[in-house]
């Protein structure tokens, strides 16, 4: 079995919904299975930590997660156009892995959630693929191929599984957007396979 690494960060939920969504599609595939992973949170106390086991949800983040993975779907919401903080941080502390080439070659994707339908969906997935190609990842979208990408009116991108949480409607994915953050995971884990077998 291949693992395919699944890391977010969430704050009220959503974006851990399109985190299963997308673990999901990578347990459809024979020959994957997910590990989900998230970041704990910042602080702006200095003497503040989180505890080294999160109180619910799956547990935080580790080196080895990233060198065992045979792919990555790495996930934030929106702050302002870019991935949020806790998962920057994370992202910014992979030098050694940058130096020894952990991920260079495997696949990769994004994805992330907005409260507001303008709030910055692209710009932060694209920003999100940023690390992602200094790293040596092969990144993948989701081709027209995909009806929902046309049919939509809440989230869902090209380059990548999105949720608009309209307002406040925290964790209500609609049909278009789960599809889509589905079909993501279900490519991401044949690419690997594929990537491996060769």
């Amino acid at each position: 079995m291949k693992d395919i690494l699944v890391l977010y960060y969430s704050r009220h939920g959503t974006t851990r919904k399109l985190a299963q969504l997308i673990a999901r599609g990578i347990d459809s595939v024979p020959g994957a299975q997910s590990r989900l992973r998230t970041v704990p949170p910042v602080s702006t106390v200095c003497e503040a930590s989180a505890p080294e086991i999160p109180d619910d949800g799956p547990p935080y983040v580790e080196a080895v997660d990233l060198e065992e993975c045979a792919g990555l779907a790495l996930g934030s919401p929106t702050r302002f156009g870019n991935m949020a903080a806790p998962l920057k941080y994370f992202v910014d502390s992979t030098a050694p892995q940058w130096v020894s080439g952990t991920l260079a070659g495997k696949p990769a994707c994004v994805f992330t959630s907005s409260t507001s339908l303008h709030g910055g969906q692209e710009s932060t997935l694209l920003s999100m693929m940023l690390p992602l190609l200094h790293h040596g990842m092969l990144i993948l979208g989701l081709p027209f191929q995909n009806a929902e990408l046309t049919s939509t009116r809440a989230g869902g991108t090209p380059y990548g599984p999105s949720h608009h949480a309209h307002g406040g409607s925290q964790g209500r994915i609609d049909e278009s957007e789960a599809a889509l953050a589905i079909e993501m995971g279900r490519r991401l884990a044949q690419t690997a396979l594929k990537l491996a077998a060769s």
